[in-house]
Parts: structure tokens; sequence; C-alpha cells
């Protein structure tokens, strides 16, 4: 099966900076992958990469099995992105910007998708509420639903659960999970709850320093690097770069 993501010798400099090193890694159709690591690790920059907004300085981007560089036009209408940390124009009502962005997107029966939307993720009580009023949990879930607009194959994630309450934040992960089930999507996110990391993701990237420095299930990492939780493992990888006992890793 072709990768719904395959990256080869990604790299990306600013000058003298080098915000991403060469990197390679696939991520399956049909999976939810996490792409991990400390701040300044590369992570904004790689997903800004596989989106289109910022162009390689090395290597070669290929989604749904377009190449992004060349061809992203004939992939952006089948992928979304969602960040609490974007925010939608404030004067605007929920309701006009998902309306926008339905229409840059091409979504077929728009007013009924946004109703759809709205009701499953609980937007209906602020859907004629202008955007600048919203508190961080509301503007999560709008971020959301704009991303689920054009029904996409390809779904990235910045922190889907940031600002969000236990109980929502729990809710929002079984609806990421069910979406994936129902529609074969592929999820890519980026988060620092290791928790939702441990729950929902088939397969973990861990990014340091612009490079993928390990890869595998969350329970195999856990495994592999004698730990209880993902927690620990990304503190591990975070602080001092630990890698697992020679002969566990030439097990591998």
């Amino acid at each position: 099966m072709i990768p719904a993501i395959e990256v080869r010798g990604l790299g990306k400099t600013f000058g003298s900076v080098v915000a991403v090193a060469g990197v390679d890694f696939a991520v399956a159709a049909g999976s939810t992958t996490a792409l991990l690591g400390g701040n300044g690790a590369g992570k904004t920059t790689t997903i800004s990469m596989l989106l289109g907004l910022l162009l390689p300085t090395t290597g070669t981007i290929r989604v749904l099995g377009e190449d992004m560089v060349r061809h992203r036009w004939r992939v952006l209408p089948r992928v979304n992105f969602s960040s609490p940390y974007v925010d939608l124009p404030h004067r605007l009502t929920v309701r006009q910007n998902l309306t926008v962005y339905g229409h840059l997107y091409g979504v077929a029966g728009l007013k009924g998708r946004i109703a759809t939307l709205a009701a499953e993720l609980d937007l209906e009580s602020f859907l004629d509420r202008a955007s600048g009023n919203l508190s961080a949990g509301q503007k999560a879930r709008v971020a959301l639903a704009k991303a689920l607009l054009n029904h996409p194959e390809v779904l990235m994630l910045d922190e889907p659960t940031a600002s969000l309450d236990p109980d929502v934040a729990d809710w929002v992960r079984g609806y990421l999970t069910d979406y994936r089930l129902r529609t074969g999507a592929t999820i890519l996110l980026a988060s620092h709850n290791m928790t939702e990391v441990e729950r929902i993701c088939d397969h973990v990237l861990m990014m340091k320093e612009g490079r993928i420095v390990d890869e595998g299930a969350p329970r195999d990492l856990i495994d592999r690097y004698g730990r209880a939780t993902m927690e620990e493992v990304f503190l591990d990888i975070a602080r001092d770069g630990a890698r697992p006992p020679a002969g566990e890793e030439a097990a591998q």
C-alpha cells in the first residue's frame, strides 16, 4: 500500500539555522501517527512543508501519491489542518467563518455539512457568535470543525485537545478515532499530551534537533526504553538524547 505521506531527505534551513536536517519517514494510509519532540525540534516546520506552506531546502514530499512541491494543487483539496493557535477572523461569526472556508474548499451541501459538524462538535449554541468572543475550548472545537469541512483524507493536527477540559478532550479523541475508522483517513498529529498519544496513535515519530531520532508503536517504544509511559520515553529523549540499550536496538 502506498503511504499517505512519504518524506525522503527532507531538509529546511533558514540562513545558517538548520530547522529540519534531512529526515526520512512514511505515514501509513489509514493510521494515526504522532510527530513528537520538544519545542524547537522541527515539528512545525515539518508540518508546514507537508502542507505546502514552506518549500523544502532539500528532499521530497509525497502526499496521497503526489509530489507536494510540483503538484500540491492536486492534493490540498483532500487535506486539512487544525491548530488551536491559529485564530479564525475575529469579527466573523463561527457560521460565517465555516461558510467562507467551506466555499474555499468547494464543499458540496455546505449548509448541511456545517449543521452536521455543529451537532457533532457541540457548536450549535455559539454558531452565530463572533469568533473573537469564544473561549479557548470553543475555539479549539471550531478549529476542528473547520478542518473536517472537506472530509479530508489526510488530517494534520497541532495539539488537537489543547485548552479543552478533560471530559471534552476525551470526547474529541474518541471522535477522531471514530472519524478515522469510518472514513479510512490518515491523521498526523503533533501533541505534548502523551496520554493522548498512547490512546489514539498507531505509530510515533520522535524528533530532536531537526532529526527523527526514533520511531515505533507507542507500546514498542515504552518497552524498548524500559519505561512505564510514553511521557517517560519523551523525557528520556528530550533531556539527553537517550537511546535504548545496544542489544535491544540491534534486535529491532
